[in-house]
Parts: C-alpha cells; structure tokens; sequence
C-alpha cells in the first residue's frame, strides 16, 4: 500500500467524518464531497463537486452507501446525488470502498470497470464495531431504565459477535444476563462463562422474567405473541440491522417500549468507528496491492 495517497470520502454520517480526518492525519491527501455539515478537520478538503475523484486512489462511500431509490446515503449534506452520479465520475480500474453494498451497486460498478469493495463485509470490522454497539446498548438501558444494571434481568436474543460483546458487558456491571441462541454451540459457549441459557424457539414461556431484552438477531423474533409475554415495564432494544427482529407496531399497540437502535457506532464513538473503517479499507487496499 502507498504511503501517501489520494483519497476520496463520498457521502456518510459522522462515522465518515472522523474517517476522513484519520485518513488526512495519517498522512493522505483526502477529499470530502457531500459530508459539509460535519465540519471535518482542517486537513481534509471539502469539495462542492465531483471533480477530480476521477484522480482518486480510492473512493470511499458510506455505510450504508445508498438509500432509498439508490440515493448516495448521505444525512451530513443538502444535496441528492445518486451512485449513478458517483461512479460516472470516475474512471475504469478505480478502486471504491463501501458498506453494505447491495447487487444493485455491484451491477453499477461492474458495468464501469469500477473495483468495488464491501468493508462492511470484513469480519474484522464486524468484530471491531461489535464493541461500540454493546457499549452504545448499555447507554440506551442506562437512560431508559428505573434500575441499575446492578441486578437488571436482561436477556440476549443472538450469541454472535454482538450478541457476545453486548452479555459480556452487561455480565461485567452485575446484571443477571441469560442468551437466547438457536445453536447449541453457541449455547455452550455462553453457559461455559457463567450465562444463562434459553432456547430462542420457546421464547414465551420466559420472557416474563426479565427487566430488558436486546435482540442481535436480524430476523423477526419478537412478533406480537412474544411481546405480550414480556413483564410490564420492560425495556426492549433491537440491534439488528434491517429488517430487525421486532413488531414494532405490536409492540406500540401493546404498550411495549422498544428503541431500533441502529447504526450505534456512528453514533456512540464516531471517533472510534471511523478508525475501525480505516484500518479495514488499509487491509483491503494492501490486498489488492493499491
């Protein structure tokens, strides 16, 4: 990988704006276009167009990298600019790095000659934001709860990277923390340090007996059965990406308090986050010898 590159950051949340900032402290000649509410650092040069990404030795494009009807995923700007628009400004061969790259994306790129890249399908990036969204999960129970997380019965509905990080913490300030998995394995693994295990597939039988329940599961397993089952006064939190694993229309007419909380990294530790995607597009890049 050079040592000094030029680098593009298209569009993106504060998650980006830190990305562009520890790309420019790290030596790289960095542009940003369509993240101007963010007020990223001195180093980094804002860009009103798309001018000039063509030169890029990589472009990187947010998480997620497009919204609804292809729009660039872009909250920190006043503009509409679709991927349309982004890959015909480059040229073929260019490398882009973005998160959760759907096929449509991939076709995109793929009828341009573009290299396209899914950060957010590196495992060590999983791994890394795993972190932030168990953290930013206690935040959210901290401020929503009457009780201490002293003692608070939560439940875990998924035991993977998230599912891990988020038990671990709430087992490390005292709360009772049970796990829901469908794998036995995973099971296992979660009795083996000291949890609690339920089966996920006979979950109203026991939802009663918990204070908070956070589901990392990206499918649905809390529908209006379960969440009539569930203790008055009980607090629900959805990590999982979309479609998530909660009725949330259930659970308002039921009276359920439940928060989808997505995106947390972004949200809880820009700063960190945005490290996390640097280091990942790095791994990428020396990959493909850039």
């Amino acid at each position: 990988m050079k040592d000094r590159m030029d680098i593009w950051v298209i569009g993106g949340d504060m998650r980006q704006v830190k990305l562009s900032e520890a790309l420019s402290d790290d030596g790289h000649s960095v542009h940003s276009f369509a993240l101007e509410k963010g007020q990223a650092g001195s180093g980094v040069r804002q860009e009103e167009s798309l001018a000039g990404a063509s030169l890029a030795d990589c472009v990187i494009l947010p998480l997620p990298a497009e919204g609804e009807g292809g729009v660039l995923n872009a909250p920190l700007s006043d503009s509409r600019c679709t991927l349309e628009m982004v890959f015909d400004a480059l040229q073929p061969g260019q490398v882009v790095c973005a998160g959760k790259v759907t096929p449509r994306a991939l076709a995109l790129a793929a009828e341009r000659s573009i290299t396209l890249r899914d950060y957010f399908a590196r495992e060590e990036l999983a791994i890394a934001n795993a972190v932030p969204t168990a953290e930013g999960a206690i935040q959210l129970a901290m401020e929503e709860l009457s009780i201490t997380i002293q003692g608070c019965r939560v439940l875990v509905l998924g035991y993977g990277r998230v599912g891990q990080a988020t038990a671990s913490r709430f087992a490390a300030l005292g709360a009772k923390v049970s796990v829901a998995a469908r794998k036995y394995a995973d099971l296992a693994r979660a009795e083996s340090v000291g949890l609690g295990v339920e089966q996920i597939g006979a979950l109203r039988e026991w939802l009663c007996g918990y204070d908070l329940v956070v589901n990392t599961v990206p499918a649905r397993v809390l529908g209006e059965e379960e969440l009539s089952a569930l203790r008055e006064g009980c607090l629900v939190i959805d990590l999982a990406s979309r479609p998530g694993g909660v009725d949330f229309s259930a659970a308002a007419a039921l009276g359920v308090r439940a928060i989808w909380a997505l995106s947390l990294p972004g949200k809880v530790a820009p700063v960190s986050s945005g490290r996390y995607i640097r280091d990942t597009i790095y791994n990428i890049l020396r990959e493909l010898g850039v």
